[in-house]
């Protein structure tokens, strides 16, 4: 999951370079998504491992 944040956050920060605003602002904010989902998945676990 982190992986695909880290590939969306290029994937934006290249579109911006190269000028395309809405392709960048849309694949920061799937990169942002993606971030959280990860930190919640990874906060499930590591709670569930502490039992």
């Amino acid at each position: 999951m982190l992986h695909y944040a880290l590939v969306f956050l290029i994937v934006a920060i290249i579109a911006a370079v190269l000028g395309f605003g809405g392709i960048a602002g849309t694949a920061a904010g799937i990169a942002k998504i993606l971030f959280i989902v990860f930190l919640i998945l990874a906060i499930i676990s590591f709670l569930r491992r502490a039992k």
